[in-house]
């Protein structure tokens, strides 16, 4: 137990130093991902992921064969329920391949790929400059607050629309993407959606639909 005397020296710390308690994760530039940021990139990565999985023309059986009275049921890989189980398997485990691209201010700062901040300051250890963030070298690459955060917020938004995206898959692929079924009409509704049309400056986004759009 605290004695008198250290409940005292506490107090006055905190009164002396109130900043001590008062700083926030934030005032050290930690801005963790909102809702739409998080939905947007599980679909980016749900959809990236499904087609790397789509690619083969693979036949599955299922059921059990009885003396071949009832023989096995064939299905496609491609539209099986295996492979959606597959492809989420892991999913936002691939949010540990971003960074934070702190020279961004918009949805567009997770990314993957070294940051231009940090590609500059490699570059100055490179020539012998010597530079201190605070924090070891060899951490320098390693996910920050913010990606582990992410992964974190990630997991719960899978968990908690794991219908829907269930639902999408069987009834709405080809139909309509998964970001706008999952984030903008479900996820999303009624909440602030803007993050899900942001994009890098000079992608138009005219190019056609990637077969991730169609699978």
């Amino acid at each position: 137990m605290y004695s008198l005397k250290n409940k005292v020296l506490v107090f006055c710390v905190f009164i002396l130093f109130p900043n001590v308690y008062s700083e926030t994760e934030e005032d050290h530039g930690v801005k963790y991902a909102n809702k739409c940021e998080v939905c947007k990139i599980l679909a980016t990565e749900l959809q990236d992921r499904l087609e790397e999985t789509g690619k083969t023309s693979e036949v599955i059986e299922t059921g059990y064969a009885v003396d071949d009275v009832k023989p096995k049921k064939k299905k496609e890989y491609r539209k099986s329920e295996l492979r959606l189980v597959e492809s989420l398997d892991g999913v936002c485990d691939r949010i540990l391949q971003y960074n934070i691209h702190k020279e961004r201010e918009d949805s567009t700062r997770f990314a993957k790929g070294m940051s231009q901040t940090f590609q500059t300051l490699h570059g100055l250890v490179d020539k012998g400059v010597k530079v201190e963030l605070g924090i070891p070298y060899e951490l320098w690459d390693k996910p920050s607050a913010e990606i582990t955060n992410m992964k974190t917020q990630c997991e719960t938004l899978l968990e908690e629309n794991e219908g829907d995206i269930e639902a999408w898959y069987f009834h709405h692929q080809g139909k309509e993407s998964l970001k706008k079924y999952l984030c903008e009409d479900r996820a999303l509704k009624n909440q602030d959606t803007r993050c899900l049309q942001e994009q890098l400056k000079g992608d138009s986004g005219s190019k056609k639909p990637s077969k991730k759009e169609e699978l």
